[in-house]
């Protein structure tokens, strides 16, 4: 018999994606595809379950069908496929996962849970280190918003863990996920004719890409590869980073640098206006940027990321079209001003030490 696989959150286009690709695993007997809606998008064959994971109802459909894997997808910082804002952004978040994880722990046949997660959990502050790893402690907790909910999330995942230490859990904290169907916060931003950005900063951002997330969801809820273990917690994002400013010119969208007041009203009117959901972490991460280590992820998990940070965001690029500046042009012109003055601040230092270095001389003459 092969395995029984529960995914959640299907209505979505990328866990849509994941069941298909589950469905095409020859170690898997069948698929459970769960969300309170049903989706808009074909899911391969598997066997749909309209349920919300809300409710205590998700607890039967995992006994009705002796699921072994439970992968949690239905996490995310953007509203259900059912609307609702916010508050039910959170709710399927938090609630959701408190109820599917009490689930699990009844659920004597689950022997692998896999949850979404996102390296937000570590929130983005003026003093955080360079780059976070796994057990590295956030300088402050967030008071809310998307990351509030993960480290909430993770909370009960831990507790899980303890209560049920004969199940496999693994927990992934994603970058920024970014491709052609990316409809996260970050994607809607860098969606906008002109981008916001806070005077004086230019932070270092990290993406992995939609097929890099498949890929390692494939890894997670399989058995590990020998000489690897895909129980714990890992940071997956690809390599490298790219600043704001090189993220800007890449997609050939001016800037519009504000100060921080400023740029609090903005994102509150684009979030009025269902622009966008420009929201105080979201302003956080555009100010000061966040970056992760991979090293658990490839020496531990097994895991090599097929896209780097740039590549994921030239294939995003590619598939949102041009912006108002021509790219090449505006690269080359920014590249050349850079060139320009950093001659000439380079002969200025030169002049300067020169002259300081000569002033000594005389002194200690």
């Amino acid at each position: 018999m092969g395995r029984v696989v529960l995914v959640t959150g299907v209505a979505r286009q990328l866990a849509g994606r994941f069941v298909r690709r589950v469905m095409r695993d020859p170690g898997v007997d069948r698929v459970v595809a769960v969300d309170a809606v049903t989706p808009e998008h074909p899911l391969g064959g598997a066997a749909f379950v309209r349920a919300d994971v809300r409710q205590p109802a998700i607890g039967r459909v995992l006994a009705e069908h002796g699921v072994d894997t439970v992968v949690h997808m239905d996490v995310s910082a953007t509203p259900p496929a059912g609307g609702g804002g916010r508050t039910a952004v959170k709710e399927t978040n938090v609630i959701g996962t408190m109820q599917l994880l009490g689930a699990c722990q009844k659920c004597p046949t689950v022997s692998r849970v896999v949850v979404r997660s996102s390296t937000g959990v570590y929130g983005s502050a003026p003093r955080d280190p360079a780059v976070f790893t796994e057990t590295t402690p956030p300088k402050s907790l967030p008071s809310g918003g998307f990351a509030k909910d993960v480290a909430e999330v993770e909370g009960y995942v831990r507790g899980f863990a303890r209560r049920r230490p004969d199940v496999a859990v693994c927990v992934l904290r994603f970058a920024n996920i970014l491709g052609p169907d990316a409809d996260s916060p970050l994607a809607q931003y860098f969606s906008l004719p002109v981008l916001p950005t806070v005077l004086g900063y230019d932070p270092r951002l990290q993406f992995v890409h939609e097929d890099d997330v498949l890929d390692v969801l494939g890894i997670a809820s399989s058995e590990p590869r020998r000489g690897t273990l895909n129980s714990g917690t890992f940071n997956i994002a690809g390599d490298g980073v790219l600043t704001l400013s090189q993220c800007a010119r890449r997609l050939g969208r001016p800037t519009l640098p504000l100060l921080p007041p400023a740029v609090t009203w903005a994102g509150t009117a684009l979030r009025t206006l269902g622009v966008s959901d420009f929201s105080p972490e979201q302003i956080r991460l555009l100010t000061h940027g966040r970056v992760v280590s991979t090293v658990q992820m490839r020496e531990t998990l097994g895991f090599d990321p097929t896209h780097t940070t740039a590549e994921t965001f030239a294939d995003f690029v590619r598939h949102r079209g041009p912006g108002l500046l021509p790219p090449a042009a505006l690269a080359a012109a920014v590249d050349g001003v850079a060139a320009r003055f950093g001659d000439g601040v380079a002969a200025r230092t030169v002049r300067t030490v020169k002259r300081r270095g000569t002033a000594g001389t005389r002194s200690a003459g």
